[in-house]
């Protein structure tokens, strides 16, 4: 189960996953045709089962409901990949106290709902993978995302908790932490802020990493999808409570 998997960085967890041959049960928003055909693209490319729920990750009940599909239509839940996300900026004293609840519900209590959901069926199972995506901001700060980086640095903690409690359980819990990824919302807003300055994408694109990270390259959804393929392995079956950067150096400086 692979949340906020429409597009981005879980499309490309989910096409990974299946790519290593597990069935995938995707969530997230859009185009309810446009989904369908990512769906059936999906199981026919990998030979693979892909079904879709549209939860609301922010109503907890729905969270629950998800998970329980996911284990009967699969007949059982091993792997989950908490992405689903939303951002968005402002000072603290300016910052609006509905967006900050709903940053707060969708990228943490929505976490801590789905592994409460789905552990159960893990440890009757002996086996789990549990990978939450954080972020670069799970570990450091920067100005004017005060509930996102509130949000990630639990989103860390959360999954320290989880690996201790679970950590001879059969069950991994690790937080992938991505600086800039290259998905389809970055790409738009490299293109409005090219239109906007009057320069090219790819001189806006230098300047938007340089702010962050030592290193001038985007990390593709698919290097992300790469990396949870390999938690998910038994090469990586002692890797646990771990926030594994994938950022460019971001967090080194």
């Amino acid at each position: 189960m692979v949340t906020g998997s429409t597009s981005g960085i879980g499309l490309g967890v989910a096409r990974a996953l299946a790519a290593d041959g597990a069935d995938i049960m995707m969530n997230g928003f859009g185009d309810a045709a446009e989904i369908d055909a990512l769906r059936e693209g999906l199981a026919q490319e990998f030979s693979v089962r892909v079904a879709y729920d549209g939860a609301d990750l922010m109503q907890p009940g729905q969270v629950a409901g998800i998970v329980k599909t996911t284990q009967s239509s699969f007949g059982s839940l091993d792997i989950l990949v908490n992405n689903a996300g939303i951002q968005f900026v402002a000072s603290i004293e300016e910052f609006p106290d509905e967006k900050w609840d709903a940053i707060l519900a969708l990228n943490l209590s929505a976490v801590f709902h789905a592994m409460k959901a789905a552990i159960p069926g893990m440890k009757a199972n002996k086996w789990g993978r549990i990978i939450n995506i954080a972020s670069a901001h799970g570990l450091v700060a920067s100005p004017n995302k005060i509930a996102y980086v509130a949000a990630k640095h639990g989103v860390v903690g959360a999954t320290k908790v989880a690996a201790l409690e679970l950590a001879n359980e059969g069950i991994t819990v690790n937080a992938i932490c991505p600086g800039w990824v290259l998905t389809p919302l970055v790409e738009q807003q490299l293109r409005d802020r090219a239109d906007a300055a009057g320069t090219e994408v790819a001189i806006e694109a230098e300047k938007l990493l340089n702010e962050k990270q030592p290193m001038l390259k985007f990390t593709s959804p698919e290097s992300v999808g790469s990396l949870a393929a390999y938690l998910c392995s038994d090469a990586a079956e002692t890797i646990t409570g771990s926030p594994i950067s994938i950022d460019g150096g971001w967090v080194a400086q």
